[in-house]
């Protein structure tokens, strides 16, 4: 029974913005684990493209490219559209594509709200919407179909950095994770929220160009690797996370669940 606990063998994937960052080190652990095809998408064909074809040379499933842009309705509908036409089941689907948008409070342009809300919470819900009859085609109580939104720890503390329209996008994400979850578990399709903290990105440039100063504000001392991202979405996409229904696991090396808080003497008087 627990010999296959954590193999998606056969298994079909989509995970989106997936050509690089948090969505490629997601695609390649569906792969690793014995996933048969991962399609993975991103704006940018020539990025999406060249990854499609490293992970297809790395492991045994395949990895294909479908570069679209699903910031908006009309991209959604192509890609929904493009995944039934190829695939009559599709067992996991990752919403990991995102967008961030810094300034002052005082400065902060509706254009910057909008673009980030669209693409990180709009989108998760609607592609999902666009994509249920292929996942409730995949799903049985036996093997339920998995949904994985990609969150952050924005969404449940506060970052000093002013990221107004992502942070409450990221913090919308979780509350609609697990109102998803109430209705899709139904249909025996799990819907979980992975929040990441400081991982090496371009949505990330800290962790990516600075991992040794930005380690020094994680309690566990060091910054996410391609296998702790990996690893949980893993442990979510298989038979090991099939009981775990709406929650969201923070990824951060314990920033938000195991960090003292305010620094500085005095709270003991």
């Amino acid at each position: 029974m627990l010999k296959n606990l954590f193999s998606l063998e056969g298994r079909i994937a989509l995970v989106t913005g997936g050509s690089r960052g948090i969505g490629k080190m997601i695609a390649a652990g569906l792969l690793a684990q014995g996933a048969a095809r991962v399609y993975i998408t991103a704006r940018k064909a020539g990025p999406c493209e060249e990854t499609a074809k490293q992970l297809s040379a790395e492991y045994g499933g395949e990895c294909i490219a479908l570069p679209i842009d699903i910031s908006t309705m009309a991209g959604i509908d192509m890609l929904a559209a493009e995944i039934k036409k190829r695939e009559p089941k599709l067992d996991i689907l990752v919403n990991n594509a995102g967008a961030a948008w810094g300034a002052d409070f005082d400065e902060f342009p509706e254009s910057g709200w909008d673009k980030v809300m669209n693409l990180n919470l709009k989108t998760p819900f609607f592609l999902t919407k666009a994509l249920a009859v292929p996942l409730r085609a995949a799903a049985s109580a036996e093997r339920p179909a998995k949904v994985i939104n990609i969150a952050s720890i924005d969404g449940i503390f506060v970052n000093p950095l002013e990221t107004y329209s992502y942070a409450a996008s990221k913090s919308g994400l979780i509350h609609l994770t697990r109102r998803m979850a109430a209705k899709l578990i139904k249909d025996h399709i799990v819907v979980t929220a992975i929040a990441p903290g400081p991982f090496k990105s371009d949505m990330n440039k800290a962790a990516r160009d600075n991992a040794d100063e930005v380690a020094t504000r994680v309690p566990a001392g060091r910054i996410g690797t391609d296998e702790d991202m990996a690893g949980t979405a893993i442990f979510l996409a298989s038979r090991a996370g099939d009981y775990v229904v709406g929650n969201t696991i923070a990824v951060d090396g314990g920033i938000v669940y195991a960090n003292p808080g305010i620094p500085g003497a005095g709270w003991d008087s």
